[in-house]
């Protein structure tokens, strides 16, 4: 009988890498290769087998069963080597998109953020890079207004930025506004994620709240008139550091802060909780466990989110709406609490402002929000303020403030910085 090679007119060679493919395929040993049996008929040959039925072998032709093995295997290599380079390019796609959108947005909103960025650099009124502790980013900026008669309120601002791109400047345009009608804004700076995590974050801001309460008297400022604003990562930076601060206040642990002390975290720095007037958060998360997987479907991955908190066991210990159900009688040395939110804020639902005021009252502060039918991340604190005229956002601030009264409203309306053509099409292209 002729051997496999001479009926198929292969070389010995091609039958080694035939056996070889052949018992790659079969891995799961469905198939099994008698390589030295003989055929049952001179139709059929043994490296050609089919399933194992009943302990016995059944033979098929070399056009029905060869190529079978290795189109199954071919085929899921395939399959899965396709849905890999989708999976990428999917990721790609999105990243690709997000980095259009951001860009497209940018450049609607650029008349005005040249506009603020000029004044930020010229006007008298702005005393920058003023130094509260001893990194290079303790640092904040100050807005006078010209003439201080009496003294004025006081609002210590916390800018966002994702936790990673936050920096005092962010805060101009509302501190701008705020300063015409002659309240003093001092917008602190901090470290942000990787020069620091959520813990060097607080301690930085809570040293330039210190600094803030303790010499804002010389430039005029009221101490009995004092207000904390956050935004976005900025407010639940605030919220924790509020918090803390009213922590230590009632555990007795308020003392006078060395300069030894400083960037320890500990918040044991001069100042009260209960001394502010009110904290005001405007877009703000304040339940991380809730908005981690929330920031990893917009695009802030689980892992490095993470990395900024400091691991996964420490997001309840900074989440502001949680810590609270964990203690008791700490209300009396937290301040009002006035919550402000978009409902189509997409980076961070308007649930989070919700929830969280719904645990301040469970927990006896007095605390209030307020819903922007329509208004997303950016447009309450960055559109809707460039397109001029009545700023609600700003009046329901001075609102807070209780100074609502010191100038007519059509003294305060703002000027247009942005065409609103422009500012439609941030509204919709806006990745926040």
């Amino acid at each position: 009988m002729a051997t496999f090679s001479e009926q198929e007119g292969c070389s010995d060679d091609d039958l080694i890498r035939f056996e070889q493919r052949v018992s790659i395929v079969d891995v799961d040993e469905t198939y099994r290769i008698p390589i030295e049996s003989s055929p049952p008929d001179e139709h059929h040959h043994p490296l050609l087998t089919d399933r194992i039925d009943d302990g016995k072998e059944v033979f098929a032709p070399l056009n029905e069963r060869v190529f079978r093995g290795n189109t199954d295997v071919d085929s899921f290599v395939c399959t899965r080597f396709i849905c890999i380079i989708l999976s990428y390019l999917c990721i790609a796609y999105k990243w690709m998109m997000n980095m259009a959108a951001l860009c497209l947005y940018g450049f609607f909103i650029a008349p005005g953020v040249l506009q603020v960025g000029w004044r930020y650099f010229s006007d008298k009124r702005i005393h920058r890079g003023i130094p509260y502790g001893n990194d290079p980013r303790n640092k904040l900026d100050l807005y006078l207004p010209e003439k201080i008669e009496t003294p004025r309120p006081v609002v210590a601002f916390v800018s966002g930025g994702a936790w990673i791109i936050g920096y005092k400047a962010w805060g101009s345009l509302l501190a701008l506004q705020l300063v015409e009608e002659n309240v003093i804004v001092a917008c602190i700076d901090y470290r942000n994620f990787p020069r620091g995590t959520i813990s060097d974050m607080l301690d930085d801001i809570s040293q330039g709240i210190s600094f803030i309460y303790n010499n804002i008297a010389d430039y005029g400022g009221d101490i009995e008139k004092l207000y904390l604003v956050g935004q976005s990562a900025g407010a639940h930076l605030g919220a924790c550091t509020l918090l803390a601060q009213a922590v230590k206040e009632y555990e007795g642990i308020h003392m006078q802060y060395h300069d030894e002390e400083l960037g320890r975290g500990d918040f044991s720095h001069s100042w009260t909780a209960s001394k502010f007037r009110g904290y005001i958060g405007i877009s703000g998360g304040y339940d991380l466990c809730k908005l981690a997987d929330h920031f990893d479907n917009k695009g802030m991955s689980r892992p490095l989110f993470l990395r900024i908190m400091e691991g996964e066991n420490s997001l309840r210990k900074y989440s502001p709406e949680l810590c609270l159900q964990d203690l008791e009688d700490v209300s009396r040395f937290l301040p009002p609490v006035y919550l402000f939110h978009g409902t189509a804020d997409e980076s961070i639902p308007c649930s989070s402002s919700t929830s969280f005021v719904e645990a301040l009252r469970s927990a006896g502060v007095h605390a209030s929000v307020k819903l922007y039918e329509g208004m997303s991340h950016t447009d309450l604190f960055l559109q809707d303020p460039m397109r001029g005229g009545y700023n609600v956002l700003l009046e329901d601030i001075l609102g807070v403030l209780n100074v609502d009264g010191e100038r007519d409203i059509s003294a305060r309306l703002q000027r247009r910085l942005v065409p609103e053509c422009f500012l439609r099409l941030a509204h919709k292209i806006s990745p926040f």
